[in-house]
């Protein structure tokens, strides 16, 4: 096989073009695609070929023509046991499937077409000339489309036709002109392994039932709190399903260090507690502070400067005011990466207060978390090595698939205290394994889906130069992005100096408003701009961008770039893209 930077594997540009060298050709993929076995090769071809075009001669040798179908077998036998002949999945259902008598053959057949819609999706999404989504109106969808469900089962052909039906009205998030949300982006390697982990289909709490994802998890979570700069990697952590969940349980975890009889005696027996976090920080505090029985009330919102940090003369001036009341001061969360703004809090102003008060210090990184990866950007984040506990999202900026969320926490021992509730049907105590491999019962969940391997899979194929490299990537394209429409006529930046992370959030101003005053009227049109502009991209499915309104400022977008993907040419077409869009406004 040819090294990955030679011939057949170069690709060469990014510009798009026809180059049957360029990742986004047909002929590229299908030069691919004949490197994988049991016939995927051949079928992915014709997915991308049909009929009318099969891949040209290249330099010295030309791919195997994609084969057509053999004739469906159709003598209705189940399983269908002819050799010769295609498996015909009108006559067949799941119950024809492993652990049937003879599935064997059905099985490996059926997700052998399963696999090649998920690849032509794959190669689709990479490809600029595809629309980000295929956008219809829920009552649309409702109305084109039976999903109801029934008692009667379907065959496998229409089983089949729902998960094209399904993808063909996805989101392709994994395309390099999709802005949408943080989470972008779609790594070959992550995929495989959430296809792994799918396989093995097993749980996280014990060793005995998945030994080496507990250990991976491990292994992980303490590489992770090394590079936070806890000395040793030491302290402890778990993956949870998402940022608003780590931030939960660092919330429940600093309450019990600091009244542990609330475990068993409840919210009844604690002074009122109080939460201080920054007015641009996450939702998820407060929803953190109701699930948990100490109410949205108690959630202090500290000012921020005009790029959006947390001002710690005003976070020291509410505890005090809190403490004068009677109440107690229990957890600052502070946040490293806004969701608007992108801003970084700092974190060591915060975490000079917080030992001045002996309060529980949290950093919600989910989004800014990544750029620890990075030898450029880390600095961004000094003081987080102060934290109590760390809210990490690797499906954010480093590009995991979805859900990839850690909380890693600095005292080791602490959130099995918190959590554990000796249930003896699954923590038995005189095991035969070292019993410090049994995570679950520090965790809130029973059952855990498995989200290290997608990371640690990641983490060996690209090393953390890698990781490094895409972060890099993603912040210099924020840049250049801020540096084409910060003096660009029809953009005005919603604040004054370039993005501290890869948010750039400005207005786009139609020429029919360039001329207005700035008053109520003008702010009143100008509300309306980004919401009608989006609307446009999402029927016309050219790209995605998200807005909204923060505070006294009106709906303005924010751009955020998390996929490695993108390149300057996708910059340049968002622009345009909203220039087209937003013009006769």
């Amino acid at each position: 096989m040819a090294s990955p930077g030679s011939g057949f594997w170069s690709f060469g540009s990014e510009d798009g073009s026809g180059d049957p060298e360029n990742p986004g050709t047909a002929r590229a993929w299908c030069q691919v695609a004949q490197k994988f076995t049991g016939g995927i090769g051949n079928k992915l071809c014709a997915l991308l070929y049909g009929d009318a075009e099969k891949p040209a001669e290249s330099s010295g040798s030309q791919p195997p023509r994609a084969t057509s179908r053999k004739a469906a077998c159709s003598c209705n036998q189940k399983p269908c046991s002819c050799p010769k002949a295609e498996v015909n999945y009108a006559f067949l259902h799941a119950t024809d499937l492993l652990p049937a008598c003879d599935g064997e053959r059905p099985t490996l057949a059926f997700l052998q077409e399963v696999m090649d819609i998920l690849l032509q999706y794959v190669v689709k999404s990479f490809d600029r000339s595809t629309k980000v989504i295929d956008f219809h109106y829920p009552n649309e969808l409702l109305q084109e489309y039976n999903w109801e469900l029934a008692d009667q089962p379907q065959n496998l052909e229409e089983i089949l036709m729902h998960c094209q039906t399904t993808l063909k009205y996805a989101i392709k998030t994994g395309h390099p002109r999709y802005f949408n949300q943080l989470s972008t982006g779609l790594d070959m390697v992550g995929l495989a392994a959430d296809w792994l982990t799918s396989t093995a289909n097993t749980n996280m709490f014990t060793y005995e039932i998945a030994p080496v994802f507990v250990l991976l998890e491990y292994v992980t979570l303490k590489k992770m709190r090394e590079i936070i700069g806890w000395p040793g990697g030491s302290g402890d952590g778990i993956f949870s399903p998402g940022g608003a969940i780590s931030n939960m349980y660092a919330m429940l975890i600093a309450r019990f260090k600091m009244f542990p009889e609330v475990k068993e005696k409840g919210m009844a027996a604690v002074p009122r507690l109080i939460a201080f976090t920054s007015e641009h920080s996450h939702f998820s505090l407060k929803k953190g502070a109701a699930a948990l029985g100490i109410g949205t009330d108690s959630v202090i919102l500290i000012k921020c400067d005009e790029r959006g940090k947390m001002i710690p003369s005003d976070l020291e001036r509410r505890i005090l005011e809190a403490k004068q009341k009677g109440f107690v001061p229990f957890l600052v969360s502070a946040t490293a990466g806004t969701t608007v703004y992108g801003a970084f809090d700092p974190l060591l102003a915060v975490a000079d207060i917080c030992k001045k008060y002996k309060i529980w210090m949290h950093v919600d990184a989910a989004w800014g978390g990544g750029l620890l990866m990075s030898r450029k950007h880390k600095w961004k984040l000094s003081g987080v090595e102060r934290a109590n506990s760390v809210t990490w999202n690797p499906h954010k900026m480093m590009g995991v698939p979805l859900q990839c969320s850690a909380l890693l926490v600095r005292e080791e021992g602490l959130m099995q205290s918190c959590n554990q509730m000796h249930a003896s049907y699954l923590f038995q105590q005189d095991k035969h394994y070292d019993l410090s491999y049994d995570t679950g019962d520090k965790a809130l969940q029973c059952g855990r889906h498995v989200d290290v391997f997608k990371l640690w899979l990641m983490w060996r194929a690209k090393g953390t130069i890698g990781f490094e490299a895409h972060i890099d990537k993603c912040l210099e394209l924020a840049e250049y992005l801020y540096n084409i429409i910060k003096n660009r006529e029809g953009y005005e930046m919603v604040f004054d100096g370039k993005p501290q992370h890869t948010n750039v959030c400005f207005w786009y101003v139609p020429p029919s408003l360039r001329v207005l005053d700035n008053n109520e009227e003008r702010l009143s049109r100008l509300s309306k701009v980004a919401p009608m502009i989006k609307a446009r991209m999402m029927e016309s499915g050219t790209t995605m961008v998200s807005y909204q309104p923060l505070g006294d400022k009106v709906n303005f977008f924010r751009m955020v770039i998390s996929n490695p993907a993108a390149t300057h040419q996708d910059i340049d077409f968002l622009i345009e893209e909203i220039e087209r869009l937003g013009q006769d406004l």
